[in-house]
């Protein structure tokens, strides 16, 4: 049964959040702000305010316990602070076993090891706790640091999705990558 809500690697802490923790998650958006936005589709009016992650947050938590969605929000332990989140959408159980991986981190962390450590870890949990048989990314081809962590965590090279995502208010090529339970 998948109901834990916390979990550990070597420096970070994995957690799903609730609604009471809004203001964190409103604090990574708006720190990120502009590095963000190049990679991600265009937020509604009021993505910048507090109601509005109180909402995704109730929201997601609904999706978490109906098995549809897990958002691992990241936080480093040595000083507590979020600093991104992976999350497992479109879970589709059945025979097919399935979901899509998505995953963003602070500015200020890149480059330290902390998605790879981070993805490393929830896909075990997937596998394991969720007992999933596949997981599928798609990373746009100019977004090097995101192609880098696929290659160091083993993810194998499907092929290239043409126009897969609107990011940003263009639509996007995608390489797409998947691991596999087996």
């Amino acid at each position: 049964m998948f109901t834990q809500t916390r979990y550990d690697s070597d420096r970070l802490y994995l957690r799903i959040l609730k609604p009471n923790s809004a203001s964190e998650v409103l604090d990574y958006y708006k720190r990120n702000h502009s590095f963000l936005s190049e990679w991600e589709p265009k937020h509604p009016r009021d993505f910048y305010t507090l109601s509005y992650h109180k909402r995704k947050l109730n929201t997601e938590y609904g999706m978490f316990k109906d098995k549809s969605l897990v958002r691992f929000w990241i936080i480093k332990k040595d000083d507590n602070k979020l600093i991104g989140n992976v999350c497992y959408s479109n879970i589709i159980m059945g025979n097919f076993k399935s979901c899509f991986l998505g995953y963003k981190l602070d500015k200020d962390e890149i480059n330290k090891g902390y998605m790879t450590e981070a993805i490393k870890r929830t896909v075990k949990i997937m596998f394991d706790d969720f007992e999933l048989h596949r997981i599928e990314a798609n990373v746009v081809p100019r977004n090097s640091r995101s192609l880098k962590v696929m290659e160091k965590l083993g993810f194998e090279k499907e092929g290239l999705s043409k126009r897969y995502l609107e990011i940003n208010g263009k639509w996007e090529d995608h390489i797409h990558f998947a691991v596999y339970n087996d």
